[in-house]
């Protein structure tokens, strides 16, 4: 797009260069960069960083306020946890609530949760009875409490990346509601994939409302990867030495080039000289420990990084597509067909007198054969909870390659193999992910 300046790191596809030139293009002057694990987002690719010097951003910031990545290393090597880590994982999945729209967290008393009750936004308060009911869960898509094993010196780490849940999603909702001139608690549609940018003018009320509003979101999804590490810590019985703990989908003030602006990472890790930033990869690969540089290709990313490895094929293409299908109602058979492709002469082949019944299934296979990927990780002495095929290693960019692309910009402290994972159990639409 002509006059939109753009920085891009790896190969992307045009689709996903064409959403962050129109985000860039909202405002004259404003810049963006591309992270390597970048890919399409709604309004904002995923990996996508936009500076404007006068706006802020609801939909470049996203629906998860605030998602991060948090990890911290315990005072355990991984010999003294190597034959417990079943029972560790198994008791990481029954205390840590995870899945869509989870209400059961453990912390409602938070100090957080008071902020929320006396929010300078006043519709926010509405939100801090769930906002209380959510706090320590994690939620399902690409959200996981994980252990690890350093690569160095075989210390113990936990890993977790979630963000605001519920109270983010509801908050992101109301401004773009307002914003189509809808009350707060209003059903704004969230329209195409590839709709243009929603901006606010950041010296507004509509503007300075939402930075608020934000920044009170990125507080939450702290203490709640705060409580989550705290439990885990507590199933571990250790003790934390060195935290790591920063966070994508969000607007900072920030000086670039030597003036004021606000940079919109979305799925994009803020990477200052000497900042620590953890970043996963996948369920069956090393995750690491990195460290911003001071360098010019640094300040070119505007001291961004990727937050992940960055998806390779979408959720529907890896998992299948799920839908409405008519079964064979005899126990044990598999006869079924799609709801849609059902005529006044469909009959089961082997029970042609038996019922065809209602039921949601997979109507389409996916590319990903998830048993194999659950035999895989079994082999390698990982320990899975939860997953599914949507979040198979399959499904994303090796994350050592998308790194290589940001070489000069951030230096690997630590690698660290994963030994146990714990994910939402299903493939279902999480719409507080990232």
């Amino acid at each position: 797009m002509a006059g939109v300046t753009i920085r891009t790191f790896g190969d992307h596809d045009a689709a996903t260069i064409q959403q962050l030139e129109n985000c860039v293009a909202a405002e004259e002057g404003a810049e963006g960069v591309l992270c390597a694990d970048g890919h399409l987002g709604y309004s904002m690719p995923i990996g996508g960083v936009v500076a404007y010097r006068d706006h802020i951003s609801p939909s470049g910031v996203g629906f998860d306020i605030a998602c991060g990545n948090k990890a911290v290393r315990t005072d355990l090597t991984y010999d003294q946890v190597a034959g417990d880590v079943p029972r560790v994982m198994d008791d990481v999945f029954r205390r840590i609530s995870f899945g869509v729209g989870r209400n059961d967290g453990r912390a409602g008393d938070h100090a957080v949760i008071d902020e929320i009750r006396d929010a300078a936004f006043e519709p926010q308060r509405k939100l801090a009875d769930l906002a209380a009911r959510q706090l320590g869960t994690v939620g399902a898509g690409n959200h996981y409490v994980d252990l690890f094993r350093d690569e160095a010196d075989d210390r113990v780490w936990i890993g977790v990346h979630f963000g605001s849940r519920g109270f983010g999603h509801k908050t992101a909702s109301g401004f773009l509601a307002l914003a189509a001139g809808l009350p707060f608690a209003g059903r704004a549609s969230e329209g195409e994939m590839m709709s243009p940018p929603i901006v606010f003018p950041a010296e507004s009320g509509l503007g300075e409302s939402y930075a608020e509003a934000m920044t009170l979101a990125g507080r939450y999804a702290y203490a709640g990867r705060d409580v989550v590490v705290a439990e885990v810590l507590d199933i571990l019985g250790a003790t934390a030495d060195l935290e790591v703990h920063n966070h994508h989908n969000f607007a900072w003030r920030e000086a670039v080039d030597g003036a004021p602006a606000w940079v919109v990472r979305k799925g994009a890790t803020p990477a200052f000289p000497g900042q620590l930033g953890f970043v996963g990869a996948t369920m069956g690969e090393p995750a690491v420990i990195l460290e911003g540089i001071d360098s010019d290709a640094s300040r070119a990313a505007l001291h961004s990084t990727v937050h992940g490895a960055g998806r390779a094929m979408s959720r529907t293409k890896a998992a299948g597509k799920l839908g409405m299908r008519m079964e064979c109602s005899v126990g044990g058979c598999d006869f079924w067909v799609p709801r849609r492709e059902l005529t006044a002469s469909t009959r089961c082949p082997d029970h042609p007198d038996a019922k065809l019944v209602k039921r949601r299934g997979r109507i389409r296979p996916g590319a990903i054969d998830f048993p194999a990927v659950q035999a895989e990780l079994a082999a390698k002495g990982i320990e899975l909870r939860g997953g599914a095929a949507d979040e198979a290693p399959g499904a994303y960019k090796r994350l050592d390659q998308v790194l290589a692309h940001h070489a000069g910009t951030v230096r690997i402290l630590h690698r660290l193999h994963p030994i146990g994972v714990a994910m939402a159990p299903a493939e279902t639409f999480d719409p507080y992910r990232d």
